[in-house]
C-alpha cells in the first residue's frame, strides 16, 4: 500500500496537495488543478520562494526573477520529455542537454565519505541543474516508476515506490476516491 505521508503537505506555505516527490516532479507539480480551477506555484517569484523552501533549496538558491525564468523553462522542458517519452524530439532533448550544460557534479573527500557538490557557472540556474539531473537518475533507474496520476482531471506526477509498480493515483485519498465516486455514481444510476 502507498504511504500517504508522501502526498501531505510539508510546508503550511506550499499549497501544492502532493509534495515530497522526487525534485523533478516536484518541480512538474508546481502546477496543479483544484476544484478545477489550474494553479501554477511559480506565477511569481514569491511562489518560487516557496517551491525553493518547499524542497530544500532555499539555503542554496535565490528567489529572483532569473531563477523563476530558469526554473520555469526547465519545468517545460521536464514536462515535454516526460509526455514524449521514447519519441522524445531532439528539439528537446537539445534543450534538456542546454539545462545540463549549465552545471557539474563535485565530488570530495570528507570526514563521512564522498560529498557531493553540484555547481554552476550562474546560480540562477542551480535549481533546474539539480531537477534535470534529477531526471536523468529517476530515467536511468526505473523510469517505468515516473508516471502521471491516472485521474483525467489530475496534472501531478508522482514517483511509484509500489512493491507491484502499480500504483495509479498521485493520492488515493484524493484522485482515488474521486474515480471510486464516479465509478459509484455510474453504477447507482444505471440500477435505476
Amino acid at each position: 500500500m502507498q504511504e500517504e505521508h508522501r502526498s501531505r503537505r510539508q510546508d503550511a506555505a506550499d499549497p501544492r496537495p502532493l509534495v515530497g516527490e522526487p525534485l523533478c516532479l516536484d518541480l512538474l507539480n508546481t502546477r496543479w488543478i483544484e476544484e478545477r480551477v489550474r494553479h501554477d506555484l511559480l506565477d511569481s517569484v514569491d511562489g518560487l520562494a516557496v517551491w525553493l523552501r518547499s524542497a530544500g533549496l532555499d539555503d542554496r538558491a535565490v528567489a529572483d526573477r532569473a531563477t523563476l525564468d530558469a526554473t520555469v523553462e526547465t519545468r517545460e522542458i521536464l514536462l515535454a520529455l516526460l509526455e514524449q517519452g521514447r519519441s522524445r524530439s531532439a528539439e528537446t532533448v537539445e534543450a534538456c542537454n542546454r539545462v545540463l550544460e549549465r552545471g557539474a557534479l563535485h565530488y570530495r573527500l570528507g570526514d563521512d565519505g564522498v560529498e557531493e557538490h553540484p555547481r554552476t557557472a550562474d546560480p540562477a540556474w542551480l535549481p533546474s541543474w539539480l531537477a534535470a539531473a534529477d531526471y536523468l537518475r529517476l530515467m536511468a533507474g526505473a523510469p517505468g516508476r515516473v508516471k502521471p496520476c491516472a485521474h483525467p482531471d489530475c496534472v501531478l506526477h508522482f514517483y511509484d515506490t509500489t512493491k507491484s509498480g502499480t500504483r495509479r493515483w498521485c493520492s488515493m485519498a484524493v484522485c482515488g476516491n474521486r474515480a471510486k465516486a464516479a465509478r459509484h455514481y455510474e453504477r447507482a444510476k444505471g440500477g435505476r
